[in-house]
Parts: structure tokens; C-alpha cells; sequence
């Protein structure tokens, strides 16, 4: 018997190897603005938030016009990244998996609707979640919005549902919902930061993910 009836995966540092991708274009846009230097751990934990709350989490000193300076010329060195940044291993096969096996299978980002269109479009990973809830929909995570309005959809209870992210993000979101979580520490945090949240348990993997989730 499936203890979950939803599982709802973060994007960015879950499915998709992008975290270093995102470290490098926010960098590029601060270099270009001529910002002080931030390290790459700092940028990696605004990873999952919504890009506004990312920019002012980064600098909460500056005023909104440079916030919105910083925010495009992010969003333009990510438009120009020469590649796509690669899915995980298993994380194609994991997702059809889980669909075939009959879960709901949903995605809450901080990407914009544009953007998780088009990754689900280039991974031909689209056709196997039933809903999908982007930041310039919802409210930012831990803003349990996303989640919210996925199970609403679906018609499935908090306790049916299970979040699966690689920030704090994505799991103080789910405890937000009511709804269960799962660290997985491949992505921007630390196995450490995903404990401090206490989620039902932390993988290292979509393989050790696969093994948990359906031993």
C-alpha cells in the first residue's frame, strides 16, 4: 500500500544538476553591476526562492532599482548559457516510474512558468506530472501556496503528500502545507541545513530516493 498519493518534486538541485549553473549567472550578474562579492555558499541558498526574493535575501541593502538590475542581468546570463544543464541520474526513469506506478506526480518552483515550460518540453519530462505551480503564480517558498493549491487540484490531503527538495526551502514549504518532506543533498544545501528542518528522511540520490520510496 503507497503511503503517498502526491509527490511533489522541487526542480532546480532535485531533477535538473543546475545548482552550479544558477551559482555561476547570479555571480556573472553581480560582477557585471559591480556588487560586493558574495561566495558561492552564500549564493547557493537563495537557490528554490522566487528571483525577487532571491535578489533582496542577497543584497537587502540596495534599492529596488538595482534589485531589479540584478534580477535581469541574471535572468539574461541564464537565457545565454551555452547548454541546458543535465538531469540527474534516474531522474528520467524515477519520474516514469512513479507515473506509471500510479502517484500523482506534481513540480513547485521558483522558476517562472516560461522557463519549467520549456525544461519540461526539453526533457520530454512533461506529459508525466499531473499539475505544476511556478513562482510567478504562487507565492514564493516557504510560502506553502505551491503545494497548497497542487493538492487542492488534485484532491489529495496534506498527509498524502510528500515534497521533495534539496533546500530548506522546499521542506519549511511543505511543513508550511502540512505536508510531508524529503532532503535530498545532491543540490544547494547541506545535509545538515535539510535535517535542521526534520524531514521523514535524507537521501543522497534519486537512486537511494527510488530505493526509499518504493522498497
Amino acid at each position: 500500500m503507497k503511503q503517498y498519493d502526491l509527490i511533489v518534486f522541487d526542480w532546480d538541485g532535485t531533477l535538473m544538476d543546475s545548482t552550479a549553473q544558477i551559482i555561476d549567472c547570479m555571480q556573472l550578474a553581480i560582477e557585471q553591476l559591480d556588487l560586493p562579492s558574495l561566495s558561492n555558499e552564500t549564493v547557493s541558498h537563495i537557490i528554490g526562492l522566487g528571483l525577487n526574493e532571491a535578489v533582496a535575501t542577497l543584497y537587502p541593502e540596495i534599492n529596488q532599482q538595482t534589485r531589479q538590475k540584478l534580477g535581469l542581468h541574471y535572468q539574461q546570463n541564464w537565457i545565454r548559457s551555452p547548454e541546458q544543464a543535465p538531469l540527474f541520474t534516474n531522474a528520467r526513469s524515477l519520474i516514469k516510474r512513479l507515473n506509471k506506478q500510479g502517484y500523482f506526480l506534481g513540480v513547485a518552483t521558483g522558476k517562472g512558468r516560461k522557463g519549467l515550460d520549456k525544461v519540461l518540453n526539453a526533457t520530454e519530462l512533461g506529459e508525466y506530472f499531473h499539475a505544476t505551480r511556478c513562482v510567478d503564480e504562487c507565492h514564493s517558498k516557504p510560502h506553502p501556496e505551491m503545494i497548497e493549491q497542487l493538492m487542492d487540484y488534485l484532491g489529495v490531503m496534506p498527509d498524502k503528500t510528500l515534497m521533495i527538495g534539496d533546500t530548506s526551502h522546499d521542506l519549511h514549504m511543505a511543513h508550511n502545507a502540512g505536508a510531508h518532506s524529503l532532503g535530498i543533498s545532491h543540490g544547494a544545501h547541506t545535509s545538515e541545513a535539510l535535517a535542521a528542518c526534520h524531514p521523514k528522511a535524507i537521501v543522497n540520490d534519486l537512486h537511494q530516493l527510488e530505493t526509499w520510496l518504493l522498497s
